[in-house]
């Protein structure tokens, strides 16, 4: 597993900056936590990494992941996990299908159902394997969805506001679980919040980006 490497990403919409000259480090295992107010560009640089960003923007400066340039990738082919403030399971399929939904390609039913029940026993989700997603708690969803995109086999996560719903007495645990399974699948991780403790519970550096486009990063 490679690191991520942000270098001197400026993101402009006609003539608004929203993100100036952003250099990020991420090693393989570490989060890095972007903070900023409303409007300063955090999900929109998280879209760009994604590669969905919309073409009204003009972006300059380079993302590299395990020393691969992801502009020269379709997004499909960037292999990035993501997590939102939504679980966004979909509502059709049990918690089962669910997870298996993320399982790559060409693998043996035996080891699908192996990987699968291996992530649900994880997520202290075992026994509710045929569930509607729709029943489950916020704390569950949450879980459901982290598994859902490990079994993906991503070589990054990017997690946009993801425990922003929860409430306190579950944030802790679910925030806990996240960062845990970031750190021992090593996955160079970026955190975009406005929750300290969130970066707080991250334990990495911490970049504040400005509405004005300036940033900074702490330890």
């Amino acid at each position: 597993m490679g690191a991520m490497e942000i270098a001197g990403l400026t993101v402009r919409i006609g003539n608004r900056v929203l993100c100036e000259n952003l250099s990020v480090s991420i090693p393989p295992g570490e989060i890095v936590t972007l903070m900023g107010p409303s409007g300063s560009g955090k999900s929109t640089i998280l879209s760009h990494i994604c590669g969905t960003l919309d073409r009204q923007f003009e972006v300059s400066g380079a993302i590299r992941l395990a020393g691969m340039d992801l502009a020269a990738l379709r997004p499909e082919d960037r292999k990035l996990g993501i997590l939102f403030q939504e679980a966004l399971l979909f509502p059709h399929l049990s918690v089962w299908e669910n997870l298996a939904f993320g399982l790559p390609s060409g693998i043996s039913r035996k080891e699908r159902r192996h990987r699968v029940e291996a992530a649900l026993a994880d997520a202290e989700l075992d026994g509710l394997a045929d569930r509607d997603p729709a029943t489950l708690s916020g704390g569950q969803k949450a879980r459901a969805a982290l598994m859902r995109t490990l079994l993906a086999e991503p070589r990054a996560l990017l997690l946009d506001e993801p425990f922003s719903r929860l409430d306190a007495a579950l944030r802790d645990k679910i925030r806990q679980f996240v960062f845990d399974h970031a750190r021992k699948a090593r996955l160079p991780t970026l955190l975009v919040t406005h929750d300290i403790a969130d970066a707080q519970s991250a334990g990495g550096p911490i970049v504040e980006v400005e509405v004005a486009g300036q940033a900074s990063q702490q330890s």
